[in-house]
């Protein structure tokens, strides 16, 4: 692909998932190839650069101001990734910088007002941070490496492979953190320019390790290749760099404020539907939504907007229509109520203390439905049991399991979320999960709490925790599925979300006195059934066009990737999932504390290591924790990257095998 068919194609490319990023990336990449500047006649040539550089080094050597480094090898012209323009050069990064060689700084040997660096403070930079941390309030123990100012300052633990920062002041930073000097040669935002191409990216990926924790070694960082420019194309090249920079940051507001436009819309023209009041107003407010389909609903994420106001329809009685002969809704009512009271008079079910009713006062309802409280309902109402499990599921059904919230989804249980129990406890079978069971989720993070589905595949031996509400129809007179349905949209699902309480959205609950308040709409038993159809078939619809709006997006994906790759003749490599799935390699050797960490420092692995004399198996400390196996990881990862725990060798790993 030439200049004139990108130019051509620019649209697709900007407009495709990550295409401004790939934009970046070929501007980057084009930068450090010498394709966005011409060379001056006056220019110091990159070899004359090359040369002063190591007799600047050989001065600091000789003041015994630099450590002699081991020269890196010759380069071979098979090395070679593409050709450079005239006046340039190739050369390995650590012939020309001090990287690995940052002087090591104790507490002691700074003041209060030294600058103390993070990790997550390289993850959250742009180019140079503006808001810093001193040691006077960021103590610390453990060594650091120290930086003088003008300092490019690279993570180079992932996922900070990509982010640079360029040190305005002196200061101090973890040793995930390499600080890189130079001696006037090379323009630190130029280099921070490269350790950001596509091209160096590539490399340092391609040479990391670790479970879970790739970093970059030292030796491998001072071998990589590096497009030495002459020195007055070095800053012309940065200048013309950040211009296309900001022109894409411009792009990507443009594309961002689009979007913003675009998501009110659509959330407008849906509440519209949503509260249609009568049959004529929702066709018009449909026949809008459909006019313009496309524009509203063009990326995959859009779908669940449309799926909540299907269900909110579904719930308001706009789809489905009455019918003569289904038996009236007041009968049913009638039905429920003397159910009840028969059930309570026999002892079969257990009294509750009355609750006020919540009452549905938004939502016209169709006039031959009836509204009823799930106090009037419920049958039976209990909740679970939460034991100490172990980690992860049992790998037999003969084996006891607690249900995790996971296991709730809207409208959909999932009952291969669980944790085994331990065999040294008694399973409690009174909380065994069966078929028709209504489940609610009612602590937990705010998003998490009021969860409704209903069971239809009951593995056996399978309980449910006390963070979950298991309740019951009076004699199955109100489908099962029909009740999630309500309690997952329109106003009572609204009502839900009002009655959840709890001091922080991370820890929020819902009582069943607060539940049994709630009022539910009550439709004749047949058209219950429709509904459900109905709603059913939609979904399905949506599937599909969601499918095809993924597909879409990933060939956009795919098409813009290539074009770049193509024009800098780099392939950039696609971001994968890095959320921590069971990792491919597991740890054999033991996890080994490094230092302990501050008495307020959120470490609990390395807290377990102190108890445990410094040292433990990986799958012990794992169990001890407690958590989910990628929790763990992202805690190691955490805890690694503090120096609290020392970090696994490659040969205290082992490939794990795949099933």
């Amino acid at each position: 692909m030439d200049a004139q068919q990108f130019l051509a194609e620019f649209g697709h490319i900007a407009n495709a998932p990550g295409g401004i990023t790939q934009i970046r990336q070929l501007v980057l990449q084009l930068a450090i190839s010498g394709l966005l500047t011409n060379r001056q006649t006056s220019d110091i040539d990159a070899n004359s650069l090359i040369k002063e550089n190591l007799e600047a080094q050989n001065r600091l050597i000789a003041q015994k101001q630099l450590k002699r480094q081991p020269s890196p090898r010759n380069i071979a012209k098979s090395e070679v990734p593409w050709l450079l323009p005239e006046g340039w050069a190739w050369v390995r990064l650590g012939t020309l910088t001090n990287y690995g060689d940052a002087p090591k700084l104790e507490y002691s040997n700074v003041t209060e007002n030294t600058w103390v660096l993070e990790l997550e403070d390289i993850e959250k930079c742009t180019s140079r941070l503006l808001s810093k941390v001193t040691a006077k309030e960021r103590k610390f123990k453990s060594t650091k490496n120290g930086f003088p100012a003008n300092s490019v300052l690279y993570g180079k633990l992932r996922p900070y492979l990509d982010k640079v920062l360029i040190a305005d002041t002196p200061g101090v930073c973890t040793t995930e953190i390499s600080p890189i000097s130079f001696f006037d040669q090379i323009e630190a935002s130029y280099l921070r320019w490269y350790l950001k191409s596509p091209y160096f990216i590539a490399y340092a990926n391609g040479a990391t390790y670790g479970m879970n924790l790739p970093r970059v070694s030292t030796d491998t960082v001072r071998e990589a290749l590096f497009p030495f420019p002459p020195k007055i194309e070095q800053a012309r090249i940065v200048a013309k760099v950040d211009e296309l920079m900001a022109l894409c940051d411009t792009l990507e507001k443009q594309q961002q404020q689009r979007r913003k436009l675009q998501n009110a819309l659509r959330q407008s023209t849906l509440q519209a539907v949503a509260t249609a009041t009568s049959p004529h107003e929702l066709q018009t407010t449909w026949t809008r939504l459909a006019d313009h389909f496309g524009q509203l609903f063009s990326a995959p994420e859009d779908v669940t907007s449309l799926r909540q106001a299907i269900l909110d329809l579904a719930v308001s009685g706009y789809l489905s229509q009455y019918d003569d002969s289904d038996e009236s809704a007041t009968d049913l009512y009638g039905k429920v109520l003397q159910a009840k009271k028969i059930g309570l008079a026999g002892g079969s079910i257990a009294r509750k203390k009355p609750v006020k009713a919540e009452e549905i006062e938004e939502t016209i309802l169709p006039g031959h439905w009836e509204k009823i409280t799930l106090d009037d309902a419920i049958s039976t109402i209990d909740a679970g049991w939460s034991p100490s499990c172990l980690p992860s599921p049992r790998d037999e059904e003969s084996k006891w399991a607690i249900l995790k919230t996971t296991a709730v989804q809207t409208l959909r249980f999932q009952p291969n979320e669980h944790k085994e129990l331990p065999g040294a406890l008694e399973p409690r079978p009174q909380y065994e999960v069966k078929i028709g069971d209504i489940l609610i989720t009612r602590a937990g993070p705010k998003n998490r709490v009021g969860i409704c589905c209903v069971v239809d595949d009951a593995p056996p031996r399978l309980m449910i925790s006390d963070k979950l509400i298991r309740f019951h129809i009076v004699d199955d007179l109100i489908n099962a599925r029909f009740v999630a349905l309500c309690l997952s949209a329109g106003e009572t699902g609204r009502t839900l979300e009002r009655l959840k309480t709890g001091m922080a959205e991370s820890q929020m609950n819902i009582t069943q006195d607060r539940l049994r308040a709630i009022t539910i709409p009550l439709p004749p038993q047949a058209e219950q059934i429709r509904i459900l159809e109905k709603v059913e078939n939609l979904m399905r619809m949506l599937d599909n066009y969601e499918k095809q709006l993924i597909k879409q997006h990933e060939l956009g994906n795919r098409f813009a990737n290539i074009v770049i790759a193509n024009l800098t003749g780099v392939a950039i490599e696609q971001k994968k999932d890095e959320s921590m799935k069971a990792p491919q390699t597991e740890l054999i050797a033991p996890l080994r504390l490094s230092q302990a960490p501050d008495i307020k420092a959120q470490a609990p692995l390395a807290t377990l290591l102190i108890r445990h004399k410094g040292e433990m198996s990986a799958k012990d400390l794992w169990q001890r924790f407690g958590g989910e196996i990628d929790a763990f990881y992202a805690q190691l990862k955490t805890e690694v990257a503090h120096g609290w725990i020392a970090e696994p060798e490659p040969a205290e790993m082992r490939q794990r095998e795949i099933s």
